[in-house]
């Protein structure tokens, strides 16, 4: 006897669709934020050293996750991250031998934040000054 077989409803689907796309954007999210920090991390110097193909691919994958996987109401808490990694950049810089790789790591982080906390400024805006009828 053949069995009878369940049909999802379409909104589960959908669902479904939409948990893996976000999931998949943040994935996207750490890995690019750990290549920037290991990359500058282990360059012997961030004032010359600009890998400028894995700078574009950042930059790129930066803002298709601030359109696609931040919400633009949660400017504020994305801003204060991005001010804070300025932060211990500017604090960690002075200690001894390890400050340089700690101090080039979070700086790495802190230049793919960049264009993420800019995409979602401009997604805010324009939701908040064009979009809202």
């Amino acid at each position: 006897m053949t069995t009878k077989k369940t049909v999802q409803p379409l909104a589960d689907k959908e669902a479904e669709i939409i948990e893996n796309w976000k999931l998949l954007l943040k994935w996207l999210f750490i890995l690019g934020a750990l290549t920037a920090g290991v990359t500058y991390a282990l360059a012997p110097d961030t004032g010359t050293y600009q890998p400028q193909a894995l700078i574009w691919t950042l930059m790129i994958i930066g803002i298709v996750v601030g359109i696609f996987y931040f919400d633009s109401d949660d400017v504020i808490n994305i801003g204060l991250r991005y001010l804070i990694f300025g932060t211990v950049v500017g604090a960690v810089e002075n200690l001894y031998f390890v400050g340089i790789h700690i101090t080039n790591f979070f700086l790495g982080i802190r230049l793919y934040l960049g264009p993420i906390v800019l995409t979602i400024v401009v997604v805010y805006f324009v939701k908040k000054y064009f979009l809202n009828k």
